[in-house]
């Protein structure tokens, strides 16, 4: 059964951020409050995919654990190891596409907070700001890619953390990590306002049927998957 709770999770306060690189909001905080409850150390191997500012990044590292970062764009790198040095915690940020960056390594602990807010067009903006959350017509451009690498990224027993809107299917993303072998759950769930991304896109939303006329609240989720 899924927990409601506020987004209030416990995040390292007066991070940097360039340009273009996305802010800890309350997906990042309702995430951080599920990273909260994984039993984390020395010896835990943590792999953030899209980092940001490094936020959940370095609330793992103040843990204790050994954490590898990794993000598309250079401006986040940049703020994640800078917001690294400031704090004098150990973090390894990678540029460049997960999957290629950590080709061959397993990890005990995965968390990621991915780009989901459904856009006009294929693919992903290959700049700029919307590169953070724009992922696709209905959401799931890079969702669906985590969902097919974690069974390879993740060691026997190693738990992914996702949290996503409810707009591009909480059900979908259970279903098909399921399928891959992994016993999946929806641990928390928050309901947050609409933001400007949305409220900018309603008309668009509207007519693709991910969103009702009246409708002013996103439901975010946390989704734990364990490899058996």
């Amino acid at each position: 059964m899924a927990l409601t709770v506020p987004a209030t999770g416990t995040l390292p306060g007066g991070l940097v951020a360039l340009p273009s690189v996305y802010r800890p909001q309350a997906d990042t905080r309702l995430l951080a409050e599920a990273l909260a409850h994984e039993e984390l150390g020395p010896r835990t191997d943590v792999l953030e995919i899209g980092t940001g500012t490094g936020a959940l990044a370095l609330h793992a590292a103040r843990r204790g654990a050994a954490v590898t970062a990794v993000d598309v764009s250079w401006p986040a790198v940049a703020t994640a190891r800078v917001n690294a040095l400031v704090r004098r915690l150990p973090l390894r940020v990678l540029h460049g596409d997960f999957a290629t960056r950590t080709k061959g390594r397993r990890f005990d602990l995965v968390v990621t907070n991915p780009p989901y807010v459904p856009a006009p067009g294929a693919g992903q903006p290959s700049r700029g700001a919307e590169r953070a959350w724009d992922a696709g017509p209905d959401g799931r451009v890079v969702i669906d890619r985590i969902c097919a690498s974690v069974p390879v990224l993740l060691r026997p027993g190693g738990v992914l953390l996702m949290v996503h809107s409810g707009m591009c299917g909480a059900e979908a993303t259970v279903g098909r990590l399921t399928r891959a072998g992994l016993t999946v759950d929806v641990t928390a769930r928050a309901s947050v306002p609409w933001g400007p991304v949305l409220r900018s896109r309603r008309a668009w939303l509207e007519r693709q049927g991910l969103a009702s006329e009246a409708e002013q609240w996103e439901e975010l989720v946390v989704i734990r998957a364990r490899n058996a």
